[in-house]
């Protein structure tokens, strides 16, 4: 079951922060000319920054969005603080900022960068333990959690090459994963429990590849005896346990790192996400273990945006940041008062930032672009402070509310 030190941080924050402007649905344009006399740039350091999301805002899957250079390029020459906050992952931080620099233009690095599994590498409790690392290219992902410090990972495609008969239906990719995948640290054995593989936590880094298998070999660790590999836990179904005994029984803790059911990718219609994949999980476990309606749940922890926890590192790396590019670590900073989140997708940079209730008394505004999930004329599920059509129109309006000159 889930650690509870982990669990108790993961939750939604229930209250909003006050509003900054009424919401519109029309772009910044419209703005322009009632903002027009705000008055000349202010001296000092900037009491704002932003908080960009990637896919469909700067970003197009891999492509470059039109204006996102512009709008980077921009704030930097203001000495105005910025950072990424996404829920997309897949590679090290390190490698992901490179990428970004290259493509975008403007110059970048990882002190200035949130994904979603980024606050994996805190979770010291399981370095010295052997973790399910489930998602994203190849085995990437196993790379990344190995940087981050843990030091036994094993992926779905490691157990698949080892006992192709674990999952049947993709025996077509089997020359493909033996590309990727490692020898075990120990055999599956059930009639050798004490020696059998035994997985002591689930990562899902990344949106799995191969959902079939990846579920398949999730399912059979959180039904097994402890998280060994080939058992079948004797409480599973047994009413004089919580849950009907469902993950009862030692088995690992489960923990996603983002919650998106939908992104923008190169496709004109959004795309399923790592989200997509947790549902399909659930569904599978609710037709195993009868589900709600059988009181079972799945017991797990979601990171990502829109979860307070997220934005609270987040806040924390851009306050740091902000120190850093101004070169002081003492009060003598002053207060970050305002910091625009800008992103696509309602229900993750939307909610996270209307929902989050700032430790330091910032304010998060939110701030709708028209560049990936969510389309003009669409009512967005959660309310934005503002609707504008691209990053370039965020950051226009933006410093036009701070009286900033552009």
């Amino acid at each position: 079951m889930a650690a509870p030190s982990v669990s108790t941080l993961l939750r939604l924050a229930s209250r909003t922060r006050p509003r900054l402007a009424p919401c519109t649905r029309r772009p910044v344009q419209a703005h322009r000319s009632q903002q027009s006399a705000a008055g000349p740039r202010p001296s000092g350091v900037p009491e704002f920054a932003f908080a960009f999301d990637i896919d469909g805002v700067l970003l197009r899957s891999a492509d470059p969005l039109p204006r996102a250079h512009r709008a980077l390029s921009y704030l930097q020459s203001q000495s105005i603080p910025f950072i990424l906050l996404t829920n997309g992952g897949g590679k090290h931080e390190s490698e992901r900022v490179a990428d970004l620099t290259e493509k975008l233009g403007v110059t970048l690095d990882t002190a200035m960068f949130v994904q979603s599994h980024t606050p994996f590498a805190d979770m010291d409790e399981y370095k010295s333990k052997t973790v399910l690392v489930v998602g994203g290219d190849d085995d990437k992902c196993r790379h990344v959690a190995e940087r981050y410090g843990f030091k036994t990972a094993v992926t779905p495609g490691d157990i698949f090459v080892q006992y192709p008969a674990v999952w049947p239906f993709s025996q077509h990719l089997l020359d493909y994963y033996k590309t990727c995948s490692r020898p075990l640290p120990r055999p599956i054995d059930p009639d050798s429990p004490e020696t059998s593989l035994k997985i002591d936590a689930i990562f899902v880094y990344n949106d799995p590849r191969d959902w079939g298998l990846d579920l398949q070999i999730v399912q059979d660790v959180l039904l097994s005896h402890r998280g060994i590999l080939g058992t079948w836990s004797e409480k599973n179904g047994k009413t004089a346990f919580p849950n009907k005994g469902f993950q009862q029984d030692g088995q690992p803790p489960l923990y996603f790192s983002n919650p998106d059911l939908l992104w923008a990718a190169k496709y004109h219609l959004p795309r399923l996400g790592q989200g997509g994949f947790r549902e399909a999980l659930e569904g599978v476990w609710a037709a195993l273990t009868g589900g709600k309606d059988n009181g079972v749940e799945l017991i797990k922890t979601v990171g990502g945006k829109p979860h307070r926890p997220t934005y609270e590192f987040a806040e924390k790396r851009l306050i740091a940041h902000r120190q850093q590019m101004f070169r002081k670590v003492d009060g003598s900073l002053g207060h970050l008062k305002r910091v625009y989140m800008v992103g696509d997708n309602p229900e993750s940079d939307i909610l996270g930032s209307n929902s989050f209730k700032s430790p330091h008394e910032t304010d998060w505004v939110s701030v709708l672009v028209q560049t990936g999930v969510y389309k003009k004329g669409e009512v967005p599920a959660h309310e934005p402070r503002m609707v504008v059509g691209d990053v370039l129109d965020a950051v226009n309006w933006a410093v036009r509310q701070e009286r900033w000159s552009v």
